[in-house]
């Protein structure tokens, strides 16, 4: 039977999700452990999306292929009682037909990002938000945006080491909203390249600082060269909030 699970996590503690060499905790790793532990079967998961280290998710979305046909509570609940105490969670698990798969079956990828800016340092939320002190104008940021949505090559906002064979991509949204010190980023699409939304943001913080201009966002798009962007701004304020089928 395959399973749908839907996941949360705090990819704080964590090289990302990817499993890599013995001694480095991802999340893959930590998951196909717990479903391992709990249904002595050898897992093997596959995911939406795979997150970098630091970055975090609300709905992630991964499907596993089990022999036995367990209830969905088991499934739930005894793959957490073998991930504790570490920060994932399985938030939801169904069974699926044997055609769905969390990659490719997926039609969209959201993600949220959250800068906090203010003079004071975060606290409570120190490793879920990207603290920028100097004042940021979310208008511009917003004009700069917009250059940014529709179809593009995104190779300005891809990074080196990503491994899509195109760096064509369609951005269906780019929401910045300000609630009180935080600025709210909200990207949709149905795929990303490796860091594209982090360097969206990186670059639009740029012009909420008044050193680039919206249109210099569009130039740095239509140049098709990293070089030509923004910094890439760091994991911890990115989550991956959900994936649409």
């Amino acid at each position: 039977m395959r399973w749908k699970l839907t996941l949360e996590y705090d990819g704080t503690p964590f090289v990302g999700w990817q499993r890599q060499e013995p001694g480095l905790l991802s999340i893959q790793q930590a998951l196909e452990d717990a479903i391992t532990a709990f249904s002595g079967e050898t897992a093997a998961v596959t995911t939406a999306g795979r997150t970098d280290a630091g970055v975090h998710a609300e709905g992630q979305v991964v499907h596993v292929d089990l022999t036995r046909d367990w209830s969905v509570k088991t499934v739930r609940d005894a793959i957490n009682a073998h991930l504790r105490p570490l920060p994932v969670a399985v938030l939801h698990a169904e069974p699926v037909s044997d055609e769905f798969n969390a990659r490719f079956s997926a039609k969209l990828r959201a993600y949220r990002y959250t800068i906090l800016n203010r003079r004071a340092p975060p606290t409570l939320e120190a490793n879920r938000i990207w603290h920028v002190v100097p004042k940021m104008d979310i208008e511009p940021m917003r004009e700069g945006a917009a250059h940014l949505l529709g179809h593009h090559d995104f190779s300005s906002f891809r990074a080196a080491d990503c491994q899509a064979k195109s760096p064509m991509r369609t951005l269906d949204k780019l929401e910045i909203t300000r609630d009180g010190d935080r600025i709210i980023f909200i990207a949709e699409a149905r795929s990303f390249l490796h860091h594209q939304v982090r360097n969206m943001v990186g670059t639009l913080s740029m012009v909420g600082k008044g050193r680039w201009t919206p249109d210099d966002v569009k130039q740095a798009l239509e140049a098709c060269d990293r070089a030509a962007a923004g910094p890439t701004a760091p994991p911890e304020g990115l989550v991956l909030t959900r994936v649409g089928y």
